[in-house]
Formats: structure tokens, C-alpha cells, sequence
């Protein structure tokens, strides 16, 4: 069985230092790239091709969002977890937006990285809680301040279903098999999902949920 294979992303080696022998307890992990600076990280995650990418936000050169945009366009196959100490609803949006599929704050426990990473390098999205929670009161407040009511409302049992399902990351092809539906089914409730809740990309879905609190 193959090791994970991560690269870590922060200007502080210290920092850096604590990551790694956090994740290399775990025996089939291994961080086979480090990178002191945005521009570093995103020439060694096209060099290595890991499976995971820990980036934080504030890095020298190129920051962390920008980093993380650049990693995912040219290198999809990694999936990137973004490190930071804001938990402010702007900071997470941005990192959505670049492609991060995680996003994690410094003060975490270790075992919150680990289970972070474990998620993300299994396709699926991993917040702080205390992230969640920013996204799901700004969320709230924002409906009440436009006195509208919610779409998601709106999504069938069998939508609420798959939109959960979709935010977590899964493919079609998983969704369909653990339904017991069709690809092409799915394929046409992610439409309707994306229609009756007026977003345009599975990233804007991600957010959605996380805003919502239909994922952590």
C-alpha cells in the first residue's frame, strides 16, 4: 500500500517542523515536500504531485489563496488544506473559491489535523468547527437581514440527499452506487439542486453547505 504523500506550505520552520512530525507519527504518512514561501509550494506540488497540500494563508511571495489557485489549476490531482489563524467569513470564502477543499485554524488540536487530512485526501471537505459556525451565524444573519426565506427549503428529500453528498466531496459514480441510482440520475438532481439554489459550480455548492451547516 502506497504512503500518503504530503507537502507542507508555511514561511515559519518551526512551524513547519511541528506539522511534520505531527503527521509522520501516522506510519503510511509521509511529507516528502516542504516550501517557505507560495511560489516554492506551488513549484514543489507540480515537482512531488502529492496527495495533500497544507498551505497557510499568509505565506511570503504568494499567498496561500493565490498558491492554492495555482496548485489546483495546474496540479488537480492534489487537494489542498489551508491552514490559517482567521476564522473571518472573507478568508474562508476566498480559499473556497481557489479550490481548497479544507480548511483548518492553527489553534486545532492534533488530532484535528490529522482527521482534517484524512478527509481531504479522501476527496471529501473537512472546517474547524468554530469555521462552521462563523460561516452558519453570517449565513443566518444575512437571511434575516434580507428577509428572504431560505432555498434550500425548496430541495426534495431525495436532493437534500445528494446535495449533502456533493458537498462532501463524493463523485457521481459514489453517489449513485450508494443511492442505488443511476449516474445519469444523479447527474440531473446536481442540475436541479444547482437551479433551485441558484449556484452555478460544485465550489459555490461546497460553500453553500458549509454556510448552512450541512457539512463541517
Amino acid at each position: 500500500m502506497s504512503k500518503l504523500r504530503i507537502l507542507l506550505g508555511d514561511d515559519h520552520t518551526l512551524v513547519r517542523n511541528g506539522l511534520r512530525k505531527i503527521l509522520q507519527e501516522s506510519p503510511d504518512w509521509e511529507v516528502v515536500a516542504e516550501a517557505g514561501n507560495g511560489r516554492d509550494a506551488v513549484r514543489e506540488a507540480a515537482a512531488h504531485k502529492p496527495d495533500v497540500a497544507i498551505l497557510d494563508i499568509t505565506m511570503p511571495l504568494l499567498n496561500g489563496i493565490e498558491a492554492t489557485a495555482q496548485i489546483v489549476k495546474q496540479t488537480p490531482s492534489v487537494r489542498v488544506l489551508v491552514l490559517s489563524m482567521h476564522a473571518s467569513e472573507a478568508y474562508i470564502v476566498q480559499a473556497l473559491k481557489a479550490g481548497a477543499s479544507g480548511y483548518l485554524l492553527k489553534d486545532s488540536a492534533d488530532t484535528e489535523l490529522i482527521r482534517a487530512v484524512a478527509a481531504v485526501a479522501q476527496g471529501k471537505s473537512y472546517f474547524s468547527p468554530s469555521v462552521s459556525k462563523v460561516m452558519l451565524d453570517d449565513y443566518v444573519r444575512h437571511l434575516a437581514d434580507k428577509g428572504v426565506a431560505d432555498r434550500y427549503d425548496t430541495l426534495s428529500g431525495r436532493e437534500r440527499e445528494v446535495f449533502q453528498l456533493i458537498a462532501e466531496g463524493h463523485t457521481n459514480k459514489d453517489i449513485a452506487k450508494l443511492l442505488f441510482l443511476s449516474s445519469t440520475t444523479v447527474e440531473t438532481h446536481r442540475a436541479h439542486i444547482l437551479q433551485k439554489l441558484d449556484l452555478h459550480s460544485t465550489a459555490e455548492l461546497v460553500l453553500y453547505a458549509v454556510r448552512r451547516g450541512v457539512i463541517s
